[in-house]
């Protein structure tokens, strides 16, 4: 009698399980954004989310939840139930740099469900108009014979703008000062005032002020040149191989959601980044999406886990301390 007593019990909660992934959802939907609002990762989270809500049939409530290099937001979504209605959004920053130095209990591919990546820009090395320097070369002499350390802004250790300058740094024998900001606009504010030096920022950020000439970007830290910037070199171009990071987006649900309801959200997400009008107001952001190959659940976790294995043992060679 015990044993068909748990055989049922298992049938039933797997008969209520299928039940709620095939009425799924039947509720708002919060997506947390780990970030201030106003900044490109809250931007993406409502864009996408706003078509994702029609296709949904359910209105998706986005919260900024904010502290502690982004850990604060994505714990929350770890530690949430896990049936599709709390959803994190988050990029190389939240999800890579920031749990590899903060002290947190959970691990960002083990322990979430991978949805769908989202738009992504490149990023790249900027320095303000008065630098001497106007190409990438020509900058590294500079930071080389330069007595002390030239500035470089990051937002938060462990950002990917800090562990950008630091690779970047690394990389070419140069030394950076890193003066931290709360978010990217302060520190473009100080670029584009002169009190800062360089900066490896999102180029999207910077492609106003590049060609206003208001701001020199010297090289792109990736394998192809940023469209916006066709002129600007890739560090392979120059000589420096290895320097292939980007400010990247993901979607992400708590462990164990089920897999129909993943596929529901995966399936509303591709939707909406395949709409026109969406598609128009990433490039507008300077962003690009992932090809269609690279939209499944599957894609996610796999360049989540190899970005994980590639930047965790350089970012912890650097013993960078919270600030």
């Amino acid at each position: 009698m015990r044993t068909v007593s748990f055989v049922a019990a298992i049938a039933l909660a797997l008969g209520l399980a299928s039940a709620q992934a095939q009425t799924f959802p039947s509720k708002p939907i919060n997506l947390i954004v780990p970030f201030p609002a106003g900044g490109p990762t809250d931007t993406i989270a409502r864009i996408v989310s706003d078509h994702m809500k029609d296709t949904l049939g359910q209105s998706i409530l986005v919260e900024t939840v904010t502290g502690a290099g982004a850990t604060i937001g994505i714990g929350r979504v770890v530690n949430a139930a896990p049936d599709g209605y709390t959803l994190s959004i988050g990029n190389w920053t939240s999800h890579v740099g920031a749990p590899a130095i903060y002290p947190v209990s959970w691990n960002p591919v083990n322990d979430l469900e991978a949805i769908v990546r989202l738009p992504m820009s490149s990023l790249m090395i900027v320095g303000k108009e008065s630098l001497p320097a106007n190409n990438a070369k020509a900058l590294i002499a500079w930071l080389k014979a330069k007595p002390e350390p030239a500035t470089a802004a990051s937002v938060g250790a462990g950002s990917v703008a800090h562990v950008c300058g630091l690779y970047f740094a690394q990389q070419t024998g140069t030394k950076l000062q890193f003066v931290f900001y709360r978010g990217g606009a302060p520190a473009m504010q100080d670029m584009l005032a002169g009190t800062i030096d360089t900066m490896c920022a999102e180029a999207s950020q910077t492609l106003a002020h590049v060609t206003a000439h208001k701001m020199k970007a010297f090289a792109v830290m990736g394998r192809t040149r940023y469209a916006g910037l066709p002129d600007v070199p890739t560090m392979e171009e120059i000589g420096i191989s290895g320097m292939d990071i980007s400010f990247w987006h993901g979607l992400w649900a708590p462990k164990g959601t089920p897999k129909d309801v993943i596929e529901k959200l995966n399936a509303a997400a591709v939707k909406a980044l395949g709409d026109p009008d969406v598609q128009k107001r990433v490039a507008a952001l300077g962003m690009s999406i992932p090809d269609k190959a690279q939209l499944t659940p599957q894609a996610l976790h796999d360049f989540h886990k190899a970005e994980v294995d590639k930047w965790w043992p350089i970012i912890k060679s650097y013993d960078i301390k919270i600030q």
